[in-house]
């Protein structure tokens, strides 16, 4: 089961794939070791802290994060999965509006954040797979 299924089974929302998103780019900075903190998250996602922690709770019922009382949130693996997925398909559509439709990168950002929720892996699969032979290369920025 690839993980837009998975996430589709757990009936995760667009923003429950935001938070785990969220988390895996705060963990790649290299500024979450031992977890992050949920001021991180909601001044990313610039929601409140209660936001956060209902968030949390959530994806913490559905065994996709964990968190001792208000300490730092730790994705489980296959959190981790969801948040990477969501991320890659993230890249890889703000790469393609950018290099090859022209859009800017600050629209590109904002219309991949809602465009990859949508997409099943093998959709995205199939268009990598188109990409790469188009030459584009997937940023990781």
């Amino acid at each position: 089961m690839d993980t837009t299924e998975r996430s589709h089974e757990l009936n995760l929302t667009m923003a429950n794939e935001d938070y785990l998103e969220c988390i895996v780019r705060i963990e790649k900075e290299g500024s979450a070791a031992d977890g992050v903190r949920s001021v991180d998250i909601a001044l990313r996602l610039d929601v409140s802290k209660a936001s956060v922690n209902k968030a949390v709770a959530a994806l913490k019922a559905q065994g996709l994060v964990e968190q001792s009382h208000y300490g730092k949130v730790m994705l489980t693996e296959q959190g981790r999965a969801i948040g990477r997925a969501v991320w890659y398909r993230h890249r890889l559509l703000r790469t393609f509006l950018t290099q090859k439709l022209g859009v800017s990168f600050e629209r590109a950002d904002e219309e991949a954040c809602l465009m990859e929720h949508a997409l099943s892996e093998d959709t995205m699969d199939r268009w990598l797979g188109y990409l790469e032979r188009q030459g584009i290369v997937v940023v990781d920025s």
